[in-house]
């Protein structure tokens, strides 16, 4: 393997798509997506090189990486030892040199033991050399629960990379999004944390290869309303538009914000529908206490405030280790519960 010692350039997310494969709409599932978008840029780009547990021949846990190994070699996609901060400490040599590593974490608390990694050297090492080294790199979390999986398979670990300066952070929702969002964060110039919703993996949709990559810190509008907004990200996404489609039916008409950057966080959009409507509520299947749900609470509030007919509401898991499977459909956030927060919302008609 041999490491390019230029700087990387910063390919911007709205370059167009060069890929060897065919381009077009198709539909995919989100697993499918994000396979297509690694192949993509391991084809475009030979920098770009894909590593971590299980990820060589077996293709991962989730098959996200399935067939790249013998598609592009041993040395653009391979297996790592079960050593979570050295799969991540090597990414940060890599970047240094001017590869552009994708390491896969496999578990949302497999991550843990990279923690140190993560947060002291891959979100200051841009900041301690002044913009000197930059670290193009992601980190691929499956995260988040509803596959059944017991603790340490089931962790919202979101709240603990938004906090920490330096880092992007996304969660796409749908199969496009996590096209497009994959691609746009491995031609990114800084490291991303890369957030999959492991339950929305089986998920299918219709994604276009050959669209304009989305620009990462901005949240999308996945529904329009003018009564109340729900804003929600990656697995909460489908949570809040099912309950948006039930609030339809008891007359009330109800927006969905879906974010798809935690950080950095678009204002912009958030505020401008909560605004119009008057009524929030965050949906966020991670605990409660200072959590991402919090930070947008906050944020919304203290920007929209003389805009609010009621308090922001949350939608959050309750504040305790992830429930067992057989109570995981009472822990995380669902369309009743979701409901329940939109009817405190101060309607003259209660």
């Amino acid at each position: 393997m041999t490491l390019m010692h230029d700087a990387p350039a910063d390919r911007s997310a709205g370059d167009p798509d060069n890929s060897a494969e065919e381009t077009g709409r198709q539909t995919l599932s989100m697993a499918q997506a994000l396979n297509r978008a690694l192949a993509d840029e391991l084809a475009t780009d030979p920098s770009v090189l894909v590593f971590g547990e299980d990820v060589g021949p077996l293709g991962g846990v989730f098959r996200i990486t399935d067939g790249l190994t013998a598609r592009f070699g041993e040395n653009r996609c391979f297996d790592t030892p079960l050593a979570e901060a050295g799969i991540v400490g090597t990414a940060v040599g890599m970047a240094m040199n001017g590869m552009r590593p994708v390491v896969e974490m496999q578990f949302d608390a497999f991550a843990y033991p990279a923690f140190e990694q993560i947060v002291d050297h891959v979100a200051k090492m841009g900041n301690r050399t002044r913009g000197a080294v930059r670290l193009p790199l992601v980190i691929r979390i499956p995260y988040a629960g509803g596959i059944g999986g017991v603790e340490h398979h089931s962790d919202s670990s979101e709240a603990y990379y938004a906090h920490t300066p330096g880092l992007t952070v996304v969660s796409p929702a749908t199969p496009a999004d996590a096209y497009g969002l994959l691609r746009a964060a491995i031609r990114h110039p800084d490291p991303v944390v890369f957030l999959e919703p492991k339950k929305l993996y089986w998920a299918t949709g219709e994604v276009d290869t050959a669209a304009p990559l989305p620009e990462i810190g901005r949240a999308h509008i996945a529904r329009e309303g003018t009564d109340a907004t729900l804003i929600a990200y990656g697995p909460s996404v489908p949570v809040a538009l099912a309950a948006a489609e039930a609030a339809a039916e008891q007359g009330r008409s109800v927006g969905v914000i879906d974010l798809r950057s935690l950080v950095p966080f678009d204002d912009e959009t958030v505020c401008a529908a909560v605004r119009a409507t008057g009524r929030a509520v965050v949906i966020a299947e991670a605990p409660g206490f200072a959590s991402m749900a919090s930070e947008i609470a906050a944020r919304v509030s203290e920007r929209c405030f003389h805009h609010l007919l009621a308090p922001v509401r949350r939608v959050t898991g309750f504040d305790t280790p992830f429930a067992p499977p057989k109570l995981e459909s009472f822990y995380l956030p669902n369309v009743d519960r979701v409901l329940d927060a939109i009817d405190t919302l101060q309607w003259e008609d209660a």
